[in-house]
C-alpha cells in the first residue's frame, strides 16, 4: 500500500513513517502544501494523511484542488485538539475522515485501514487467533465457546498489536510506542502492568516473555 503523509512537523512525519513501514506501507512524505498538491496529483496513493495546518498553502486548500481535479483518494484530516471548524469544512471539502491531535498511531492506523478497505469494497478482516477473536467495534474478545472479555482501551491496542503480529518478538519499547499518543510521557515498565491484565482476560500461554527482549503472541499447544 502507497501512502503520502503530508505534515510540517518534520520529527512528526519521520517517527509515522518509520512506523507505517513497518506495518507494511510504503510512505511518502510532503512537508508544505504546494509539494502536497504536486504529488496528489502526479503520484497514485492508496491514501493520504493531510495536515491542515501547513506553512505555506491551506491543507483545505490542497484538499479543495484535488477533489475539483477528480482525484478520489481516501483523503484522512489530522486537526489541532478543539479545531472543530476545520473538521467540519474538511468534510465539506471531502475529506473522508479526522483525527484530532495528539492521538494514538494504533488509531491513526486503524482509521487509515478502514478507510483503504472501505475504498476498495472490502470487509473489515478479523484479528483472531485459534480460540478467539478480537471485535474492533466493542473492543472485546469473544471467544469460541461464547465467554466475552472486555477490554480497555490501552488493552484492546497492545493485544491489537500482538495480534497483528504474531511469533514476532515485540520489545517493550516498541510495544509503548504504538500503546502511547506521541506527546505523552511513555514508561515502558507499564506495559508489564497491561501484559498481565491481558494475560488475566485471554490465558497465559498466548503471550510469551521473552527475557531481555520482549514478549510473542504465541498459539498454545
Amino acid at each position: 500500500m502507497r501512502l503520502l503523509l503530508v505534515e510540517d512537523d518534520l520529527t512528526l512525519a519521520r517517527e509515522l513513517q518509520k512506523q507505517f513501514k513497518r506495518d507494511g506501507f510504503a510512505a511518502d512524505l510532503a512537508a508544505c502544501g504546494e509539494e502536497a498538491r504536486h504529488l496528489g496529483s502526479e503520484e497514485a496513493y492508496d491514501i493520504v494523511i493531510l495536515d491542515l495546518g501547513l506553512p505555506d498553502v491551506s491543507g483545505l486548500s490542497v484538499l479543495q484542488s484535488w477533489r475539483n481535479q477528480g482525484q478520489i483518494v481516501p483523503v484522512l484530516i489530522l486537526t489541532a485538539r478543539d479545531a472543530w471548524e476545520e473538521k467540519v469544512d474538511g468534510l465539506k471539502a471531502g475529506a473522508d475522515d479526522y483525527l484530532t491531535k495528539p492521538f494514538h498511531y494504533e488509531e491513526l492506523l486503524a482509521r487509515v485501514q478502514a478507510l483503504i478497505r472501505r475504498s476498495k469494497g472490502q470487509a473489515k478482516p478479523l484479528l483472531e487467533s485459534r480460540h478467539f477473536y478480537l471485535d474492533e467495534d466493542t473492543h472485546t474478545v469473544m471467544f469460541s465457546d461464547g465467554q466475552q472479555e472486555p477490554l480497555t482501551g490501552t488493552e484492546f491496542k497492545l493485544l491489537r498489536y500482538l495480534l497483528l503480529h504474531p511469533g514476532k518478538i515485540l520489545s517493550k519499547s516498541e510495544l509503548t510506542e504504538h500503546v502511547y499518543a506521541y506527546d505523552a510521557d511513555k514508561d515502558s515498565n507499564v506495559i508489564e502492568v497491561y501484559i498481565r491484565r491481558l494475560r488475566d482476560k485471554i490465558g497465559k500461554a498466548y503471550i510469551v516473555t521473552k527475557r531481555g527482549q520482549g514478549y510473542v503472541f504465541t498459539e498454545p499447544q
